[in-house]
């Protein structure tokens, strides 16, 4: 045999994509990780085309889950976000899309039992060190992924995944605002630097030349907006004690601007180095976040509600988003729990392949 072959369950979680692994099936080493990963993926080529990847990086992450060390947790959860066209893994963030696949994988893995006709998984992010429970449908006592819930960036419908979300508040840098301000100004432009779920660079769309209104494809079109955003990313990573983050897709980045569907803030989300064609779970925690905390730069572009908790509705690229905020503003703005809804589908299992010459598997 000239390759080894590695069990994995192929899943949809929200607007995200890709394999769902047992951490047991994989190399401890993080090197030899990245490498099986990018071997898997097809990483470096931009379609992918030696591997299970989408050619897109919401369909390039990966999910590694085993039985949690946390006494709280029924499940670790362990994610990876492999690039694209380059050969790169990044395992400082975490996706909330793919967690939105993460309570079925668990049940298909044999990680959860089922425990009734709705199911709840307690989940540790093990990047952030974040705290989720997910409620899974399991009607009669078996993992369902029909139902009638549907959600924005993807066809059709599914069984409800439903996330609440707990202990996000300095995901990554340990604190709410990782400059210690509620606005930076950077390249000539104020930006709110907010690390709620993901760390995030957050500016006003007007002032970097555009709308907030424009589709995934025309942003992307419009490089002169990527190389701005990039230079401001960059100076923002270094000021939230992030260090360089030049080969890194954290801090993400986001604009804002009025809502114009009926939403309570328009926003657009980048990945950072294309736009995310809907919304990103944990983005959209810190969007919201944003949104809801007074003198940050998104003063003036929504009325913001009364009293916790607050329902935001995000418009994004490919519709809209809620994030059910609850949160206390006693002493600042503190976030003590989000909700939201996704769905998720299996699509494949089986064993992918990467070459041997790559890693010869478990001993």
């Amino acid at each position: 045999m000239t390759q080894t072959g590695i069990p994995f369950l192929f899943l949809r979680g929200g607007t995200s994509r890709g394999p769902y692994f047992r951490r047991s099936d994989l190399p401890e080493d993080r090197e030899i990780l990245a490498e099986v990963l990018i071997a898997a993926l097809g990483a470096g080529h931009p379609l992918n085309i030696d591997g299970i990847g989408g050619g897109a990086a919401v369909t390039t992450k990966v999910a590694m889950l085993s039985a949690s060390e946390d006494d709280w947790a029924d499940v670790d959860y362990f994610f990876a976000q492999v690039a694209v066209a380059e050969r790169l893994v990044d395992f400082k963030p975490t996706c909330g899309n793919i967690l939105s696949g993460v309570g079925p994988a668990a049940i298909e893995m044999g990680l959860v039992p089922v425990t009734g006709d709705v199911t709840e998984v307690k989940i540790r992010a093990v990047n952030t060190g974040a705290r989720v429970v997910a409620r899974v449908m399991t009607p009669g006592g078996r993992l369902s992924y029909d139902g009638e819930a549907a959600i924005a960036g993807v066809p059709g419908t599914a069984a409800p995944v439903e996330l609440s979300f707990r202990g996000v508040v300095g995901s990554a840098t340990g604190v709410f605002l990782p400059t210690g301000q509620l606005r930076d100004e950077i390249g000539g432009v104020e930006v709110t630097c907010m690390d709620v779920a993901m760390p995030m660079v957050i500016g006003r769309a007007a002032d970097f030349g555009v709308t907030g209104y424009e589709s995934a494809a025309e942003l992307d079109a419009d490089r002169d907006l990527f190389a701005r955003i990039e230079a401001v990313r960059l100076e923002a990573g270094r000021r939230m004690g992030m260090g360089d983050v030049a080969k890194s897709v954290t801090p993400k980045f986001g604009l804002l601007a009025p809502a114009q569907g009926g939403g309570s803030i328009a926003t657009r989300y980048f990945m950072p180095w294309n736009t995310h064609p809907s919304m990103a779970v944990t983005g959209a925690q810190c969007l919201a976040s944003c949104a809801l905390t007074p003198d940050t730069v998104a003063d003036g572009l929504l009325e913001r509600p009364a009293g916790s908790p607050a329902n935001v509705v995000l418009e994004h690229a490919s519709g809209t988003i809620d994030v059910l905020v609850e949160y206390s503003t006693e002493g600042g703005f503190t976030l003590e729990a989000a909700g939201l809804l996704r769905t998720a589908r299996k699509l494949a299992e089986g064993k992918v392949f990467v070459p041997r010459s790559v890693w010869g598997g478990l001993v």
